[in-house]
């Protein structure tokens, strides 16, 4: 980005820049949706319900894994840096930069060789369609910890640009690509070749964001000595593993018990549904994307106030298009899910009720990244820790009952559980009111400070 969201004579957030960022993401965000989106329509239809639901089972625990081997330093390193550019501590930006690369690398070492042993072992005993899938698509567990690494420390040096469109354009654009070949060569599609065209197209992806982050940190960083202060990034990091891992449970645990107690056709059913309800989180994604920063940097300042203003404010933009996109995809369930094919159909009723979760999210606007940016991660971590245990014993009783419905109720109802309860602590702790109700009925907010 050329220009930066912080008015340097004011401290504020000028609202303006922050929405042309906002637009920014939002043709990156969008392009990058609607390309994974087609990816998982082509694969559903190349590969059927089954092949299909084994893929989407191995890239399920692939990200799941991802964020122990991240140790929780993306989100670390994105909120750091923005600290550090506020007091000017160039050398522990940059020792930041280079430090969690190589705790990252280590801890993705490591826990491949666990994984591999737990799969050996397993298989051993009890010989799973998932096994030889599961011992390729280790691979794709360092570089998603890397890639997510690259990610959020090109977000924090401000390039939007450079952040997003590696992992949500080109790698979907390569996926696609790599699945077309292999259905002109092979005439099908199965599982693990295409699992090796993930690893392949997402190990080209990390090298050209690595490229383009070495550039922006040139051009943004000042030059200085190397800092490091590894207690108290792995402090930090520690607690947002446990909340991304957490977090994770809600959002894609759903997936893997579906896969594991009902089987890989059901798994492949219900993630077509999951796909398309991530549609209207679309735009609660993308403010995050801009907005996560600018929340540190005023928190780093104490303006409480501006901080109020600039929450409101994105709460809003967030609810209005999210509502429309909610509300479309429920009166119209059934035709979009016939693009996937009539074997997809069974889908419609989890979906409407993963739609309606989703829409609670957009409700509670950014309330999670809030309390990570100001610093409250550690208040936030019952919630996400009751939830997420919460998820996992509700899905444990449903699925084997209701099937993939059982699993979008439960997944619907701890989204709501955790949005309300991180709603009163962000009043409590952060004195920060982050639903749509205040923003709607409080225009003091909304109005835009004057440039000196």
């Amino acid at each position: 980005m050329t220009e930066s969201t912080l008015s340097s004579p004011s401290k504020s957030i000028r609202l303006d820049v922050l929405a042309k960022e906002a637009s920014i993401a939002l043709i990156i965000k969008a392009a990058g949706l609607v390309l994974i989106y087609l990816l998982q329509i082509f694969l559903a239809r190349w590969m059927g319900r089954t092949e299909y639901g084994i893929y989407e089972y191995v890239i399920a625990w692939s990200l799941l894994l991802a964020i122990p081997a991240s140790l929780g330093l993306p989100r670390t390193v994105m909120r750091s840096i923005s600290e550090y550019r506020v007091t000017q501590e160039w050398g522990l930006a940059r020792g930041i930069i280079r430090g969690s690369l190589f705790l990252t690398l280590a801890a993705s070492v490591l826990l491949c060789g666990v994984a591999i042993a737990v799969i050996l072992f397993i298989n051993s005993y009890y010989n799973s369609p998932y096994s030889l899938p599961l011992l390729i698509g280790i691979g794709l567990i360092p570089l998603q910890a890397l890639v997510q690494l690259q990610l959020e420390t090109t977000r924090a040096l401000e390039d939007i640009v450079s952040a997003y469109i590696p992992y949500l354009v080109i790698w979907p654009i390569l996926v696609l690509c790599g699945g077309f070949l292999l259905l002109e060569i092979n005439h099908e599609v199965t599982s693990i070749p295409m699992l090796g065209v993930a690893i392949l197209a997402l190990a080209i992806v990390l090298i050209f964001q690595r490229l383009l982050l070495w550039e922006r940190i040139k051009q943004t960083l000042k030059p200085a000595l190397n800092l490091y202060s590894y207690r108290q990034w792995i402090e930090i990091s520690l607690v947002l593993l446990l909340q991304r891992a957490f977090l994770y449970i809600l959002d894609e645990t759903d997936i893997i018990m579906v896969g594991s107690l009902v089987g890989p056709e059901a798994a492949g059913i219900y993630n077509v549904a999951v796909k398309t309800a991530l549609w209207v989180g679309f735009v609660l994604e993308i403010t995050i994307i801009v907005a996560a920063p600018a929340f540190a940097m005023l928190y780093t300042q104490n303006n409480m106030a501006e901080l109020q203003r600039v929450v409101s404010r994105v709460t809003v933009w967030i609810f209005w298009p999210s509502l429309a996109i909610g509300s479309f995809l429920l009166i119209f369930t059934a035709p979009v899910l016939s693009i996937f094919g009539a074997e997809f159909m069974p889908a419609v009723s989890p979906l409407k009720v993963l739609v309606l979760g989703r829409l609670v999210d957009s409700l509670c606007g950014t309330v999670a990244c809030l309390m990570v940016m100001t610093g409250h991660q550690n208040k936030s971590l019952p919630v996400f820790a009751f939830s997420a245990i919460l998820n996992l014993v509700l899905n444990a009783i449903a699925i084997p009952r209701f099937g993939i419905v059982g699993a979008a109720m439960t997944t619907s109802f701890t989204l709501v559980i955790w949005n309300i309860w991180l709603s009163i602590l962000a009043v409590k702790y952060i004195g920060i009111q982050p639903s749509i109700f205040y923003s709607l009925f409080n225009s003091e907010t909304s109005e835009e400070p004057k440039q000196e």
